[in-house]
């Protein structure tokens, strides 16, 4: 028998990461700063076991030996009976037999890893929501193909982003992506397979796929997948509300709509009070939903609006019409919070002194006050209002600088209150994402006592989660993009998605770091340039990255007026014989400078070229 080398006495788990064990006992430290249970020793006396990560997922090795038969048989047990009594294994004596983790299959490793990172269960029946908890039922059921190399693209990918050196299962998981994507097309083909549950939720777990990995395509893969995701809802009809999968995956749907509503800024299909009229819901949670959908399609209105210039009586008269339903908008959603029950409530629980020689790109919390709230379900739902109230803040300054134009917007009543609004809505998004990010985990004595309201489907619950860093995301990325974030404010929150990307394992916040936007004044130039009536749109190109650095107050670059001799042209073009190319002609040279414009505007969105895909930028200036 070839001779295998001078078995390793470091700990399984530092084996598996491939760094140097201090090699203490019971559980060594490297554990212990990784915030890791440490799994054990194992006996070097014994031969090594054949490295099962060499092997496909879902696959099995050769048959054990007796002595790793009776192993796994003793973990099993263990593991049953803690998963019991909701407590985790002991750490094992030196003398103990420890199945090594290479010798678990790697679907099971993977697997469990993603059910305790991303599926969350409310404890209090529908006061709050889970998350992903659909998964569970599918998973105890005979799996179709395109579920399951679905879920176990994600699960490798996320493996994969969280444990080792980042690229241990990267191939793997693409490979089973590459599977799922063509069974689910497939599927889609299929008119039984079509409508079962297995199938939307394939999707939801590719879109989910595209933000722990964040490749070449961006958002646009990310996008085209929701929109498949709410074409299939459509399809399923009000029958998928009957059963509690069903109704679990219609939610998270429902969910990724809103938000893709308010990123790519179109309407919700098949209007708001389809979206939200299912009688299972909780009150609360439907008229959340109800909002969230109302600010999506106002943002949708607007745009269109927007795309016009030409001013008349009428045409005004809409713009102020559709800034009052703005308005009254933000009125229902202050008013709905502060009608909330006392479960639903945060309090300060501490305060972060200012350093001015920390690096704040680098620190958990930001100077000020840190929040605490019931439970993620909770923070999420505040964040996400907070947000409503900051987009609906930014159309009514983009209404109010189309009706004043061109004077300037920023010396007005509105812009001044709208900045007191958007600045502490910003100052209470950055007081909660401490709790989001895990900052109270370190700092237990702060909780006191609270019931949490929502758990993860396994492991511990006081632990890095990478589904605290999916939800906290969104809110970051529209705190990011405001006009009204001072420097210092800048800086940690760039540096929080960072962390998201680089230590929870969601990469898709990497990309988004690299955005560099100015809400509402790039949106106001976008306006001026896209309404312009010499505007001629240019053809979707397919995403690739094309940057350079920003500059703040991009709407105070002036679109250039229309040539004084156009009214002359146009009526040239009207009179008999006059070449029917002549307008495009006459207008080329004023079409360059709005597409020039339009390039600049692009370049000053992001942070560095390169780093974020053409159609991201786009689809976030609503061009």
């Amino acid at each position: 028998m070839a001779y295998g080398g001078k078995p390793s006495k470091a700990c399984q788990m530092c084996r598996i990461r491939r760094i140097k064990c201090d090699e203490t006992k019971p559980a060594c430290k490297q554990c212990a700063r990784a915030r890791r249970q440490c799994p054990g020793y194992r006996d070097i006396g014994q031969p090594p076991a054949k490295d099962d990560r060499q092997q496909p997922v879902g696959t099995g090795g050769k048959q054990a030996k007796s002595t790793r038969a009776a192993a796994d048989k003793k973990l099993a047990s263990r593991s049953a009976s803690s998963s019991d009594n909701g407590s985790s294994p002991p750490i094992s004596p030196r003398n103990e037999a420890v199945p090594s983790l290479l010798q678990l299959p790697l679907a099971d490793i993977a697997s469990c890893h993603f059910i305790s990172n991303y599926v969350l269960i409310p404890r209090q029946g529908l006061t709050t929501r889970g998350f992903f908890e659909f998964l569970l039922p599918l998973l105890k059921q005979p799996m179709l193909p395109h579920f399951k190399q679905a879920f176990n693209a994600c699960a490798l990918a996320s493996l994969n982003n969280r444990v080792g050196t980042g690229n241990d299962f990267e191939s793997q998981a693409l490979g089973c992506y590459t599977k799922a994507l063509a069974a689910t097309f497939t599927a889609l083909q299929d008119p039984t397979l079509v409508k079962q549950d297995a199938t939307l939720a394939a999707i939801l777990m590719l879109s989910l796929f595209e933000s722990i990995t964040a490749k070449s395509l961006g958002m646009f893969a990310w996008s085209s997948h929701i929109e498949g995701a709410i074409e299939l809802v459509k399809a399923r009809g009000p029958d998928q509300l009957k059963t509690k999968t069903g109704l679990d995956m219609f939610m998270a749907v429902r969910v990724q709509m809103i938000i893709h509503s308010l990123s790519t800024g179109k309407a919700p299909n098949l209007g708001v009070e389809w979206w939200v009229d299912d009688h299972a819901s909780h009150e609360f949670s439907s008229e959340y939903q109800l909002l969230s959908s109302r600010t999506g399609q106002l943002k949708n209105e607007v745009n269109t609006l927007l795309g016009n210039l030409t001013r008349t009586e009428e045409r005004t008269q809409l713009m102020n019409e559709t800034m009052r339903k703005c308005r009254v908008l933000d009125r229902e959603i202050v008013d709905w919070l502060g009608g909330l029950p006392e479960k639903f409530h945060y309090r300060t629980a501490a305060w972060e002194d200012y350093n001015p020689k920390r690096d704040y790109a680098a620190a958990d919390a930001f100077p000020g006050r840190i929040d605490l709230y019931g439970d993620l379900w909770v923070v999420n739902m505040w964040n996400v209002m907070r947000c409503m109230r900051i987009v609906l803040a930014s159309l009514v300054i983009r209404l109010t600088a189309w009706i004043i134009s061109p004077a300037d917007y920023r010396t007005t009543r509105e812009y001044a209150a709208i900045s007191r609004t958007c600045s502490e809505a910003i100052a209470d998004i950055i007081a909660s994402v401490p709790y989001q990010l895990g900052w109270f985990t370190k700092r237990k004595e702060l909780l006191g006592v609270q019931p949490q309201l929502s758990g993860y489907a396994c492991g511990e619950d006081d632990t890095d989660k990478s589904l605290t860093g999916f939800f906290a995301i969104w809110p970051l990325v529209c705190v990011q993009n405001q006009d009204y974030l001072t420097d210092l404010q800048r800086l940690w929150v760039k540096g929080r998605l960072k962390c998201i990307g680089n230590q929870l394992g969601v990469r898709y916040a990497n990309l988004l770091s690299q955005l560099d936007l100015r809400i509402p004044s790039m949106l106001i130039l976008r306006d001026r340039l896209k309404g312009n009536p010499h505007n001629v749109p240019s053809a979707e190109s397919p995403p690739s990255a094309s940057s350079s650095p920003g500059q703040p107050g991009a709407a105070a670059a002036a679109v250039p007026p229309p040539p004084a001799s156009q009214q002359q042209q146009q009526q040239q073009q009207q009179q008999p014989g006059s070449p029917p190319e002549s307008s495009d002609t006459q207008d080329a040279p004023y079409r360059k400078i709005i597409q020039s414009q339009t390039e600049q505007l692009k370049k000053k969105a992001v942070v560095k070229a390169g780093k974020v895909d053409d159609w991201t930028v786009r689809t976030w200036l609503q061009l």
